[in-house]
């Protein structure tokens, strides 16, 4: 799409995420690339390229999931599309479809691996036709995590020779909110399973995005447990069943540059002692998701959002006994402030820096995708930070 009208159009800019990823892109880039934002109405889309204070010539797209024929024009008049139109399993896979057969990166903020199962089946072999690259869950789930054990293998390999066999990713500390599309996508996921009882095997094999690879058997992370490697309690991590699966397939699709044996899982670390354990138990115990989950459209203030932050720990030991940990920050809450800046520089990411003889077309996670360009954008450009700490 090298003749195309934009570098990325943002799909769904009125929805509350699709906004502020407009607010970032107008704020962080103005006029430094071009850039349109896209969604079912017109007045809406000038409504809120005013309201965020876009460039009055900002351009603007009317496109819709119901309407194929308007989602393969967009695509055809940019580079790379953001959409942050969900659940993708209602609304995705007409976009999809319409990048692939145009060429066009896409770019998501998927966490539904049922409905990922489906298009990396359906779209692999069409998309490394067509040169499309296609990303999956280019917000909180699951960039901090994807590149977070990326950057520490990378570091191992270049000390050691030979990536680590066993990482651990523990959050160490969160304030935030998960977005409404996030539980609107795990009800729609559900509802979709008592249909069709096999999504359920996907949901629990952490393979499952990896087509025809069976690996090691992996932690379940499924109780609160207490790790004497780490001296601290950890709970079940709400984000761990997509971000695993993304991690293996990234490790899959790069060759298995951590090996076929490679073992992983996330748990949210509470701290040592009795009160460890019981901030553990809490957060073990904590139903808001399903009894009282925040709907699409809706998220925290700006407040909340500016005053947000999380904190990942990535750590492993070689066989000889050499512990290595890293670790990655961000500066907003991760549901809406720092996942709006993420997916941005996912599509620039691939549009600007990354080439097709890098990167040919395929469907992909962030590692394999974009690895060190984005893990560079993302410290330069959207407030995290990746940290070697031993």
């Amino acid at each position: 799409m090298s003749n195309a009208d934009f570098d990325v159009v943002i799909y769904g800019a009125t929805g509350f995420t699709g906004r502020l990823v407009a607010e970032y892109l107008a704020s962080e880039y103005g006029k430094d690339i071009a850039w349109a934002m896209a969604g079912r109405s017109e007045d809406k889309l000038e409504r809120v390229r005013d309201e965020i204070g876009a460039p009055a010539d900002t351009p603007l797209i009317v496109a819709d999931a119901s309407d194929p024929a308007s989602l393969k024009t967009m695509a055809e008049r940019t580079r790379a599309v953001i959409t942050t139109v969900g659940p993708y399993q209602l609304y995705g896979e007409a976009l999809v479809k319409a990048c692939v057969e145009t060429g066009t990166d896409y770019v998501d903020l998927s966490g539904e691996p049922a409905w990922m199962h489906d298009i990396i089946a359906e779209y692999s072999e069409k998309a490394k036709q067509s040169g499309a690259r296609i990303v999956h869950s280019c917000g909180f789930d699951s960039v901090p995590f994807d590149l977070g054990v990326y950057f520490l293998q990378q570091h191992v390999k270049e000390k050691t020779g030979k990536p680590l066999a066993r990482i651990k990713g523990r959050v160490r500390a969160m304030k935030g909110t998960f977005s409404g599309g996030t539980a609107a996508s795990f009800a729609e996921t559900m509802k979709r399973a008592a249909k069709q009882p096999e999504i359920i095997d996907w949901l629990k094999d952490p393979f499952s995005l990896c087509q025809d690879f069976e690996g090691p058997k992996q932690p379940h992370g499924a109780k609160v447990i207490f790790e004497e490697d780490l001296n601290a309690w950890s709970a079940p991590f709400v984000m761990a069943t997509i971000n695993t699966k993304n991690v293996h397939r990234s490790n899959a699709l790069m060759g298995h540059a951590y090996g076929e044996d490679f073992v992983y899982d996330e748990m949210f670390m509470t701290g040592p002692g009795e009160k460890g354990e019981q901030f553990a138990h809490a957060i073990a115990n904590d139903r808001s998701m399903q009894d009282n989950p925040p709907k699409p459209g809706e998220g925290p203030s700006k407040e909340e959002r500016e005053t947000g932050f999380y904190d990942v720990m990535f750590t492993g030991e070689t066989s000889d006994g050499q512990r290595f940990t890293a670790s990655v920050k961000g500066d907003k809450d991760p549901g809406y402030g720092s996942t709006s800046k993420m997916i941005a520089e996912c599509a620039l990411a691939l549009v600007k820096d990354v080439s097709r003889d890098e990167t040919p077309g395929g469907v992909y996670t962030t590692a394999p995708a974009m690895g060190d360009a984005l893990i560079k954008r993302l410290s330069e450009h959207a407030g995290l930070t990746f940290v070697i700490e031993g």
